[in-house]
């Protein structure tokens, strides 16, 4: 088919890459324009956009298909169908409606579960016990339109960063599937109920409140890695909690109650397994420990 790929973070890259190897005519891709990367550092192309590059692809970087000139472009690309996976910019209807079997949107999570910005880590937050991809037909609302297909994995204790390799590969080969076998399949609508919206993440979501359960809290360890970082506060420092396990314990919340800094929750207790310091590398507890101490009893805020 002759395609066009949108996309923007790591997650869509595998997406990419299947469409290539898949034979498909790929002859634009859309990504989000270069942006400084964070701390003030130079401006940086997404991932989609190196990839792009590296396989020799057209690549454009609209900041929206507001400019008539930009619509005009892509009408002109003559398109059988749009690939899109993580975007992150909202398609006018002139855009869904120009190629000829419209926009196809690879969405990772079990629709209509986890609409919106952030479903993996929502459903990891949430405990969900699966978690999946769903290649859906795009329409005007958000992530409301017809499935295609779906697969499912269990999320079992994996972190944010784990799913989203995983649910990119998932998402790639379904929609390998999908467009392969298109005029032989039939979009299902979403049902009405078990709707949900996984909200974009707020930074101010990763700091660690000891009020809450120490299930919560290791679910927040996993959802925030690897970004923005779970964290929490000790000597005045900010220390970012990796990964972290949950253990029995009963204390005032925030209370540090051995030498293996195990942490009182309003439930339970959280003991960390592996934290990073600002401007330090990652390292286990116990080497963080010897070198920083924080001893027991200490009251983390």
């Amino acid at each position: 088919m002759r395609l066009a790929f949108m996309g923007t973070p790591p997650f869509a890259v595998p997406v990419l890459d299947a469409l290539v190897a898949a034979g498909h005519d790929v002859v634009a891709v859309y990504t989000q324009p270069p942006r400084p990367a964070q701390r003030g550092k130079a401006v940086q192309e997404s991932a989609v956009h190196l990839r792009a590059e590296a396989l020799g692809l057209a690549v454009r970087t609209p900041v929206n298909f507001r400019e008539p000139a930009d619509r005009e472009d892509f009408a002109a690309l003559g398109l059988d169908a749009v690939v899109v996976a993580a975007y992150g910019l909202i398609l006018p209807q002139a855009i869904l409606d120009a190629p000829v079997r419209g926009c196809l949107n690879v969405h990772a999570s079990l629709l209509p579960r986890w609409r919106g910005a952030a479903p993996i880590q929502r459903a990891i937050l949430a405990g969900d016990a699966e978690t999946g991809v769903t290649i859906m037909q795009m329409e005007r609302g958000l992530d409301t339109g017809p499935m295609w297909r779906a697969a499912v994995t269990p999320v079992s204790g994996k972190s944010a960063g784990v799913l989203t390799g995983e649910l990119g590969g998932m998402g790639a080969a379904l929609m390998v599937d999908v467009l392969r076998d298109l005029d032989a399949l039939t979009a299902v609508p979403q049902p009405d109920e078990g709707v949900t919206y996984a909200h974009k993440i707020d930074k101010a979501e990763a700091r660690l409140d000891w009020t809450r359960t120490a299930t919560d809290l290791e679910r927040a360890v996993r959802a925030f890695d690897p970004a923005p970082g779970a964290w929490f506060e000790a000597h005045g420092e900010r220390v970012k909690l990796l990964a972290a396990e949950v253990v029995a314990g009963n204390a005032v919340p925030g209370t540090v109650l051995d030498d293996r800094l195990t942490i009182a929750c309003g439930t339970g207790a959280l003991r960390p397994i592996r934290v990073q310091r600002a401007g330090k590398p990652a390292m286990a507890v116990r080497d963080l420990l010897n070198g920083w101490p924080i001893l027991t009893g200490t009251q983390l805020a």
